[in-house]
């Protein structure tokens, strides 16, 4: 039997899009009116195969990551397509043209491929958990369960944008620091390889031995030296440190240490705990304002905190839900999460207005987040500043301290 995409109206007036085999139009307007549905568009799906959905794709669909904008815009616009009352399949054809990335193209042509084969969009979508995580599943399934996945794939449209902004904003604080460091890196090495050694040469002709050169003067000649000569060795040394910090951290054991660490490192610990607030009231929110239910939903929000420990609190919070308690005493236990935190949470439990709450509790921290990057900005100028005016104020005096030896040695 051929499928049909529609758009039909429930008793309440809400739009409800679907698919449906039926062995014809009139066949499938009469099946939807005894369900209690007044169709208002249907129209024949066109045969795309997985050929197709494949085809070009398959060359392309490795080629680079999908990146959160991208996403965001698919979402967003899938959201307003949806709600004009366009089909899954249509809109689908429209994101693949719109979309500027091939990757993102070649997946969207395989969910229209599994949905044109009878596939749920959340189902189909749940085949590419590399592009669209559990947090994006789970709210287009609940969108699908209730009939408004517009309203769902628009709170996910914001969601993603929400997270690229904080992402884009800690990038944006780290950029200046990295780029000083490796401009001081390159000083150090520029000077050491190239520069000193022209002088020691000099300060030879002149009379003068190594044993004569100032302490300073003597330390950088060995750090030159075996930058010149061993630089081989600089490089497998960094090698092994990359990887052996990717072993380490890929165990279990190796993670927690990590991450204990990342919450306790001065500065730095407290902005990561209130970037993991941040996310995981808003993770959280998001997905309770949609309809999914708790459980699933304390399950998704852990996957996307990036932390052993925390994770294992939201954990443990799940299953004192499972057992009837509340969420808000695992968490106090925990003492990963600020009382503000786990009172705020308290009180939605109590009121039923959970989802609001963690609302307000992800605004506060996002606005605490916006605070303390632009404080560590404006802390580490100077202090980078300083550090480097060191580095290249220690290779200046040891590159004149022996000077001054060889005038008192001339002069004496």
């Amino acid at each position: 039997m051929p499928t049909f995409s529609y758009v039909a109206r429930d008793r309440t007036g809400k739009q409800v899009p679907g698919t449906q085999e039926a062995a014809s139009k009139e066949a499938l307007v009469q099946l939807l009116r005894e369900k209690g549905l007044v169709v208002t568009k249907v129209e024949e799906k066109r045969a795309v195969t997985r050929a197709k959905a494949k085809g070009v794709g398959q060359f392309q669909l490795f080629k680079g990551r999908v990146k959160l904008r991208d996403l965001s815009i698919f979402c967003r616009q899938f959201a307003t397509m949806i709600n004009a009352g366009v089909s899954l399949v249509r809109c689908l054809d429209v994101l693949e043209q719109q979309t500027s990335s091939y990757r993102l193209k070649s997946i969207i042509r395989d969910v229209e491929a599994e949905i044109e084969a009878g596939a749920s969009l959340s189902r189909a979508m749940a085949k590419h958990p590399r592009v669209f995580s559990n947090l994006a599943v789970g709210l287009v399934r609940a969108g699908e369960v209730g009939g408004v996945l517009d309203e769902t794939l628009d709170r996910l449209a914001g969601f993603l944008e929400a997270d690229m902004e904080l992402r884009r904003k800690v990038k944006a604080a780290m950029t200046y620091p990295i780029i000083v460091v490796i401009m001081a890196a390159g000083i150090v090495i520029f000077l050491s390889t190239f520069i000193l050694p022209k002088f020691i040469a000099l300060f030879k002709e002149l009379g003068l031995s190594e044993d004569e050169f100032p302490l300073l003067t003597r330390m950088l000649m060995k750090f030159s030296n075996f930058v010149i000569h061993y630089w081989w060795a600089c490089i497998i040394i960094v090698v092994a440190v990359v990887i052996g910090f990717n072993r380490i951290r890929a165990t279990k054991t190796g993670r927690r240490y990590m991450d204990v660490i990342k919450l306790r490192v001065p500065v730095f610990g407290s902005l990561t705990h209130k970037i993991a607030m941040a996310r995981f009231s808003r993770t959280l929110s998001t997905l309770l304002s949609s309809g999914v239910p708790i459980l699933q939903a304390m399950e998704t929000t852990a996957g996307t905190v990036d932390n052993v420990l925390i994770q294992d609190a939201i954990l443990a919070a799940r299953a004192s839900i499972r057992e009837g308690d509340t969420i808000a005493d695992p968490l106090a236990a925990s003492r990963q999460f600020p009382p503000m935190v786990v009172q705020m949470i308290s009180i939605g439990e109590e009121t039923g207005q959970l989802d609001s709450m963690l609302e307000k509790v992800a605004q506060f921290y996002e606005s605490e987040v916006d605070a303390a990057l632009e404080g560590l900005t404006a802390a580490i100028e100077p202090v980078m500043i300083v550090g480097l005016g060191g580095v290249v104020l220690f290779i200046l005096i040891a590159l004149w301290m022996p000077l001054i030896s060889v005038i008192q040695k001339l002069s004496g």
